[in-house]
């Protein structure tokens, strides 16, 4: 429904919306240093992910929706996860049985399956499901449940930044002045973001 870029940038709209909607709960106070910290990271995502351009078009308006309400509903899950404390991480597996049982269920009817050719693929396709899959989402509840979650939205916008260095060390990609503004300004967002504010002196 519209050009995988344009909808990969909608879609990371959800760490700046995890800084704003924390504002909502209880205890939490959203901060100027917050807000420009998770801009800044969005900014470097932008570069990594748009670095060629961008091509908004209004034919598209349908998959950019679908995008958005992709970044409100993770946003929306991770900052509603802080109101539940108590709720074991190890209910996280259950969420991934489930996602895995509902995406399969999308796969059958609406994709063509392709198996993998060789052992590699295999293996990527393991270490897909144990680390960013499964690994991730159980480290990432600890966090938004237990951590400073502003800081912790804005320094997410490493992901796509990350993912690019990997790449460039996997020797698919070059390192460029964008990956270096990029790696710099996602890098300052979440200092800006995790400053203290100091108290004035006497």
């Amino acid at each position: 429904l519209a050009p995988p870029v344009e909808a990969n940038l909608v879609n990371y709209l959800w760490p700046l919306l995890i800084v704003l909607f924390s504002a909502l709960l209880p205890g939490e106070k959203l901060k100027p240093r917050h807000v420009a910290g998770a801009v800044m990271g969005f900014a470097g995502a932008a570069l990594i992910v748009a670095g060629n351009g961008l091509d908004l078009r209004s034919e598209h308006i349908a998959g950019y929706a679908m995008a958005l309400l992709c970044a409100v509903i993770w946003s929306s899950y991770s900052v509603g996860s802080r109101r539940y404390k108590a709720v074991p991480t190890d209910m996280v597996v259950g969420f991934c049985l489930a996602g895995a049982v509902l995406a399969g269920l999308c796969h059958v009817a609406f994709e063509t399956t392709q198996w993998p050719s060789h052992a590699t693929g295999w293996l990527a396709i393991a270490a897909l499901g144990l680390l960013p899959t499964g690994l991730a989402f159980y480290v990432w509840d600890i966090g938004v449940k237990n951590g400073d979650i502003q800081v912790l939205g804005a320094a997410a916008y490493a992901t796509p930044v990350i993912s690019t260095v990997l790449l460039i060390v996997a020797g698919k990609g070059s390192f460029t002045i964008i990956v270096a503004l990029a790696l710099a300004l996602v890098t300052i967002g979440a200092w800006v973001a995790s400053l203290e504010q100091r108290k004035p002196a006497g």
